[in-house]
């Protein structure tokens, strides 16, 4: 399995951002994303988990084999940690949490209440939800805001984990991870070029 994206080009609010964006990511790998804030790393990871249609280009991999996690933790506040988990579960059709609970250092905090947790464990709690989901391809945007540096390191292992059994991971981070085995690819040459403006003066000449 592999995704492959040719030709990408992507808008903001009508706007195009991005154009001819092309890369692979194979089983085991794990692809981050960069550039300045406002390039269109967001609207990378938008277009690509199904969320929002691309402007040109082709995107190799059906969305279903995508799981993504964006800036919102997509909790509910009022079910515990497990419950929460086992929500998701049966979503996608899974079964087993404690890989997931563990995995983000969750299992002292399975009871509680999901609203009663700090940002930081929330957003661990939202992390979590992506072992539980068995999707092969991880799509993750700015995944650590919110995280201390022992999170950090939890969501990093998780990531290695993932690659290991053949899973594949694209984000957007500023956050070294620590994933020597990560490739970078930096969006800024491939920023969408300005339209050509009538030449208003020129037509009074």
């Amino acid at each position: 399995m592999e995704l492959t994206v040719t030709g990408l080009s992507v808008a903001r609010g009508g706007i195009p951002v991005l154009e001819g964006l092309d890369f692979t990511l194979r089983a085991g790998e794990a692809l981050i994303l960069r550039g300045p804030n406002g390039v269109g790393k967001t609207t990378v990871l938008r277009t690509l988990a199904g969320l929002q249609p691309p402007l040109a280009g082709t995107i190799g991999l059906e969305r279903e084999a995508m799981a993504y996690a964006g800036h919102a933790d997509g909790i509910k506040t009022t079910l515990t940690v497990r419950e929460n988990l086992h929500f998701w579960a049966e979503v996608f059709g899974t079964r087993r949490i404690d890989p997931a609970l563990s995995a983000f250092d969750l299992t002292g905090l399975a009871d509680r209440v999901a609203g009663a947790l700090s940002a930081g464990q929330k957003r661990r709690l939202g992390l979590a939800r992506m072992v539980v989901t068995g999707r092969p391809v991880w799509v993750l945007d700015e995944p650590t805001v919110s995280l201390d540096v022992a999170a950090v390191a939890l969501f990093a292992q998780a990531v290695r984990s993932h690659l290991a059994n053949g899973g594949m991971a694209l984000m957007a981070t500023h956050i070294d991870l620590g994933l020597a085995e990560a490739r970078m690819l930096d969006l800024g040459p491939y920023r969408a070029k300005a339209p050509a403006h009538d030449d208003f003066d020129g037509s009074f000449l």
